[in-house]
């Protein structure tokens, strides 16, 4: 018996993807996507930019934060703008913090999360839940790997369900003018590579004893954090 050609065949049966007729019985769901980049390259602007134009349609958010660098619940920039926001805390649940709002007669529409790398990844397992049965959008923003160079377990996590991936394209650089990707803890002057993972500091190059610096990977391995006239000023396009 011939194959049947798919090109002729219409019932679409052979076809990969479903038509569009076989789709109209799926119930819609939300999507969850990760935008992930080195420290500096706009994270937290964008996540502030999409609430923006998010609320400008009429559609009804929550933004949510883990250990912003300021120490207080807010989605903070580094160009100055800042928003309010609520703290996740290591035990919180998200679906049972979505479910209250909605019994308190509030809308959600969508979840902006920032500094989501310090998920845990059950936390990130609730957030593809919300999205695939509450149809709710989510938009996470955080680090991929920490000081270590490895991947911290909410953004492994998040690399793992997400359904979009999106590279942050606004270039940080080293000091040396090649593009930095990795995040060097900085203590007294020096790069460690041990401790504790979550250890909240700022870029800035000020007298405390524990600061972070962009690298590429070379100036990574060997530890060399560049001249002390631009040590400590990370250049960056942000």
């Amino acid at each position: 018996m011939e194959p049947t050609n798919p090109s002729t065949d219409p019932t679409d049966a052979l076809s990969a993807v479903p038509a569009a007729g076989a789709r109209r019985g799926v119930a819609p769901t939300g999507r969850l996507r990760f935008f992930f980049g080195p420290m500096d390259c706009g994270k937290s602007t964008l996540a502030l930019q999409i609430d923006h134009n998010q609320a400008r349609q009429g559609r009804r958010g929550l933004l949510l934060v883990r250990h912003d660098r300021s120490g207080t619940p807010t989605i903070s920039s580094r160009m100055g703008l800042a928003r309010h926001a609520l703290e996740v805390h290591e035990d919180m649940d998200l679906r049972a913090l979505v479910r209250r709002r909605w019994a308190d007669g509030a809308r959600v529409d969508y979840l902006i999360v920032d500094e989501a790398q310090f998920l845990s990844p059950a936390q990130v397992d609730q957030l593809a839940e919300l999205a695939d049965d509450a149809q709710l959008d989510i938009y996470c923003f955080g680090l991929a790997t920490d000081f270590r160079s490895t991947l911290f377990p909410g953004s492994r996590r998040l690399f793992e369900l997400a359904d979009d991936l999106d590279a942050i394209q606004v270039e940080v650089l080293c000091w040396c003018g090649h593009p930095g990707r990795f995040n060097a803890r900085v203590h007294d002057g020096d790069v460690v590579r041990a401790g504790d993972t979550v250890l909240v500091a700022d870029t800035a190059h000020t007298s405390d004893e524990v600061r972070y610096q962009v690298l590429c990977r070379r100036h990574y391995r060997t530890g060399d954090l560049g001249p002390e006239t631009v040590q400590g000023r990370q250049l960056s396009l942000t």
